[in-house]
């Protein structure tokens, strides 16, 4: 179990290292840098929190409601539009892209199945049902 635990800290300091790793890093610290992004998710967090405390009054007005909603959704389509949230969320699916295929790896080699034929090109990312063509689930 040692050598097996032992691996797993190597891996984990060479997924550190990896590109993607780095860049998902990188934009994540532009976001926490970027003070009009964080205004922007600062609003949007109240005008949630406002939506949900008029929803959750016995007597809320639907006209508030609605409005509060649209302004939530603004709010969040602004914040979706932030050149940093894009290149976030862009490094985010790549690096997720990465350890999702770890896993499976991890996953089908638990499974009793050999590793060396997992192929994450070929992998989807959706399961149909159908296991007859499938690596493993995770």
């Amino acid at each position: 179990m040692a050598d097996l635990m032992e691996m797993a800290r190597q891996l984990g300091k060479e997924l550190q290292k990896d590109e993607r790793y780095l860049a998902f890093r990188e934009a994540a610290e532009r976001n926490d840098a970027d003070e009009e992004l964080q205004n922007l998710i600062a609003v949007f967090n109240q005008k949630r929190l406002d939506l949900g405390n008029e929803e959750d009054r016995a007597e809320h007005d639907e006209d508030r409601v609605k409005a509060l909603g649209e302004e939530v959704r603004a709010v969040y389509s602004e914040i979706m539009r932030n050149e940093n949230m894009v290149a976030y969320q862009g490094a985010r699916a790549e690096f997720e892209q990465l350890l999702d295929g770890i896993n499976r790896v991890i996953a089908i080699s638990a499974a009793g199945q050999n590793p060396d034929e997992f192929d994450p090109a070929a992998f989807s990312g959706s399961c149909s049902g159908n296991c007859s063509g499938c690596a493993g689930c995770c």
